[in-house]
């Protein structure tokens, strides 16, 4: 549902930015959405009513993407909800357009009546939306504008996640659409007590840590992106060895292509698993080192072990195999940057222009070390 107004076009987009096209139309969110149960009215029409029970599909979406399946599609309309019956004195909550981050925050506000402003992160959480920039000043004026909230409530504050705070800046906020930011907690789960509070944070809701549990959810994702990375160069050393190679197609792809492939999977495990479960004891600061180290404390004993087995390969191709496991372990662990709490944004960019060079130059020359050994049969 979306319907336009005389006064559609906004003009107060700070920094001297050019307003994009349709900035500030009037806009509803569509009542056909699955979460929706109703409507509330509101001086500029019917805002969709959201449930705040989830449902078995909901918990099975979230499921899903945790495997970074329908990652990319796992979102919900940007623009104005009601929570339970809000009226003109109602809190507003900002949120991103994540579904999974929408579903938290409607189920956290539970047997409350509030407005839930979100805005389009392009199917970003709120942390590292604000982090890309579409959790931003910008798109927070031009979600206010649309949806006229001006008009639907007679207070002017918004409740702000903590970490969306690196992406906005609060006085312009305010100064372009008179609404001021209040920071929540870092944590949903704190939110009910916040509100309690009249608002107001104790230090433990300011302090954000990074324990194994939210370290272990991390995993299947990033699996799931290390395989998508990583299956196409296993296919590409089966293939390489079983054409190269003197002997039949398939011997040769086994015989030399398998154990590069290997040091691929030892890398991915490592990197996407033993990083994150180690990681405050893994030694270095930059996460590529903690993933490299993983990798080199898993493939010495696998391989060691595996010696049996890989009896008449040259030292250089052992040390291709070393190479390439310790570029993909690297790389996928430093992954992890930019959902831990260790590292700043500013640190996160310098370590990538850092440690990306050296990870390029491992696995190439893994690659070629690789491909001489092949050779040399």
């Amino acid at each position: 549902m979306s319907t336009q107004a005389p006064d559609t076009i906004m003009t107060f987009l700070p920094m001297a930015k050019e307003v994009p096209e349709g900035a500030g139309e009037f806009q509803i969110p569509s009542s056909d959405q699955p979460f929706v149960q109703g409507a509330v009215s509101t001086p500029v029409g019917s805002v969709p009513q959201v449930a705040t029970e989830l449902t078995a599909e909901d918990k099975h979406g979230h499921y899903l993407v945790r495997w970074n399946i329908g990652r990319d599609h796992f979102t919900v309309e940007p623009g104005l909800y009601a929570v339970g019956s809000p009226d003109a004195d109602s809190t507003v909550f900002v949120g991103a357009n994540y579904k999974m981050s929408f579903d938290l925050l409607r189920q956290t506000l539970t047997g409350r009546n509030g407005w839930l402003l979100i805005l389009d992160t392009k199917g970003i959480n709120v942390w590292c939306a604000a982090g890309k920039g579409t959790f931003g000043t910008e798109e927070m004026l031009d979600r206010i504008k649309a949806s006229r909230l001006d008009k639907i409530v007679t207070h002017h504050s918004l409740i702000v996640p903590q970490l969306g705070a690196p992406g906005l800046a609060a006085h312009e906020v305010r100064k372009y659409s008179g609404f001021k930011v209040i920071y929540g907690p870092i944590l949903l789960k704190d939110l009910p007590e916040f509100l309690d509070n009249g608002l107001q944070a104790t230090p433990a809701m300011r302090s954000k840590t990074f324990p194994l549990q939210e370290r272990i959810v991390l995993i299947p994702v990033e699996i799931m992106q290390g395989l998508k990375q990583g299956i196409p160069l296993i296919l590409f050393f089966l293939l390489i060895a079983g054409v190269a190679g003197r002997g039949s197609f398939f011997r040769d792809a086994l015989v030399h292509g398998l154990p590069p492939g290997i040091a691929v999977l030892v890398g991915i495990f490592s990197g996407t698993v033993l990083t994150p479960l180690f990681l405050p004891w893994l030694p270095g600061r930059a996460f590529s080192c903690k993933g490299a180290v993983a990798g080199l404390a898993l493939f010495i004993p696998l391989f060691a072990v595996g010696t049996v087995f890989f009896r008449g390969y040259n030292l250089l191709e052992q040390i291709s195999w070393l190479l390439l496991t310790l570029a993909v372990s690297s790389w996928l662990g430093m992954a992890f940057t930019g959902a831990s709490t260790f590292t700043s944004l500013n640190g996160v960019k310098k370590e990538m222009l850092r440690a990306m060079p050296l990870q390029f130059f491992s696995l190439v020359a893994g690659i070629i070390s690789w491909g001489i050994a092949l050779r040399m049969h």
